[in-house]
């Protein structure tokens, strides 16, 4: 999970000096990693307990480098849209398939040649979810700063992050709890799941995408192999235009329904990819989104739960039906499988993705969406101030949708989102235009 930052160089800008820039930076982390201690360790399988991931406090720290160029900010043009650059900006340690030397916590402190400076972090995923990097992030921003400032650090926060996972998760999710879907349903989609108990739509929904990709013709199949290069654009959404599409796609008198940003931009999202794909009618497409489990479970996480406690929620359609539906219909689904992420539901998740991991083959039938819009990175304070855009690069998975808050309009959301490259022009005059 990457992230660029960027500080623009002000002429009061009291840090110009790189190698203080860089001491702050890494006097900031040193304290953090104090509180936030499993991002100086390391993970390993283990292979007594089916090769599941074990977190290694063994104190083996993180990386910070340091980085100049003599490109200037202004030359990257808007930083909300995706350039390549930005992976030169991150630093990527290669993987050998030791998980026990992979850092947890990576960061690069790049100076610009106008003076400015991008941050770019990497975060693993096993180890925090989007609202824990966040908190994590805020803590070293916060340290930082303060050592730059009066070269003190500060003292520990009052409400301290939560780290047990084993107390916390193996109790709830233990081997005692019922049977979801499994990696057994992965294998053999002949294998049969007693309809009394609840099962992960997510993992249900992407077993079926996988069989109908597998289906698919090889004529298809080596299309989408030619163009799997995904382009990434970034399309603002102003507070005004989302309400104005909220009353246009849900009428002047909704009769008492309403619906968050989030579901409404999410089902225009469905609905213009869906028509810019051209798939038969009877086509299965998906959208999944991540919704926060830790008040799902019973009892709730504690408050400060710092380890990764999000599931997929999933509604699957036909392209048909997708395209004839209107935009309050698939609100109320989206609502619904929000609603469906229940304690039991989560178990059947984390069972399911407990199983043997592959990488999934091309599906560009889904629709995956991360909604970043409570966790407003680019106010986090790296530099004493709030950045001029946080920015991520290409994700591993390149069809994701990021919704995020935009620098200068809190009611606003900017979607970054990756699209083969032949849906492209489609795809942009539905969502614009609506028709």
């Amino acid at each position: 999970m990457y992230l660029v930052f960027f500080y623009e160089h002000e002429n009061n800008n009291l840090f110009v000096d790189r190698d203080s820039v860089f001491r702050g930076l890494k006097c900031g982390l040193e304290e953090a990693l104090s509180v936030w201690y499993p991002a100086a360790g390391r993970l390993t399988l283990n292979p007594s307990d089916g090769n599941k991931l074990n977190l290694w406090c063994n104190n083996k720290g993180a990386i910070l480098v340091e980085a100049e160029t003599q490109v200037e900010i202004s030359e990257l043009g808007d930083l909300s849209q995706y350039n390549d650059f930005l992976e030169k900006l991150v630093y990527k340690p290669v993987f050998d398939g030791d998980f026990s030397q992979m850092p947890l916590v990576v960061a690069q402190v790049t100076k610009f040649g106008c003076g400015g400076y991008s941050i770019g972090i990497g975060i693993s995923h096993s180890l925090f979810d989007g609202p824990a990097a966040y908190e994590f992030m805020c803590a070293w921003a916060s340290n930082s700063a303060v050592i730059m400032k009066t070269n003190k650090a500060l003292e520990l926060p009052n409400k301290l992050p939560v780290h047990d996972r084993g107390t916390l998760l193996m109790g709830k999710f233990g081997h005692e709890a019922p049977k979801g879907v499994g990696a057994k349903l992965l294998q053999n989609g002949n294998d049969v799941v007693p309809s009394v108990l609840t099962r992960a739509a997510a993992v249900d929904h992407l077993y079926q995408l996988i069989m109908q990709a597998a289906a698919a013709s090889s004529d298809q199949i080596k299309l989408d192999q030619i163009e799997n290069n995904y382009v990434h654009k970034t399309f603002h959404l102003s507070g005004e235009l989302i309400e104005s599409l909220k009353r246009e796609v849900l009428g002047g008198d909704m009769g008492g329904f309403s619906c968050s940003s989030f579901e409404v931009v999410a089902a225009h999202l469905w609905k213009a990819k869906t028509r810019a794909l051209g798939a038969r009618k009877e086509t299965m497409v998906c959208l999944q989104f991540a919704v926060d489990a830790r008040n799902k479970v019973e009892p709730p996480l504690p408050e400060g739960f710092s380890g990764n406690a999000y599931v997929l929620a999933s509604v699957a359609l036909t392209a048909g039906e997708v395209e004839q539906a209107t935009h309050k219909a698939i609100v109320e689904k989206i609502r619904e499988a929000k609603n469906s992420v229940t304690s039991n539901y989560v178990k059947a998740y984390t069972e399911a993705v407990a199983g043997p991991q592959t990488s999934l083959p091309p599906l560009k039938e889904l629709t995956l969406i991360s909604d970043w819009t409570r966790m407003p990175f680019h106010k986090i304070g790296f530099l004493q101030k709030a950045a001029a855009y946080a920015s991520p690069p290409v994700s591993p998975i390149p069809q994701v949708a990021y919704f995020m808050q935009n620098p200068r309009d809190n009611r606003g959301i900017d979607m970054r989102v990756g699209l083969l490259p032949h849906y492209l022009s489609a795809f942009t005059r539905y969502f614009l235009t609506n028709k």
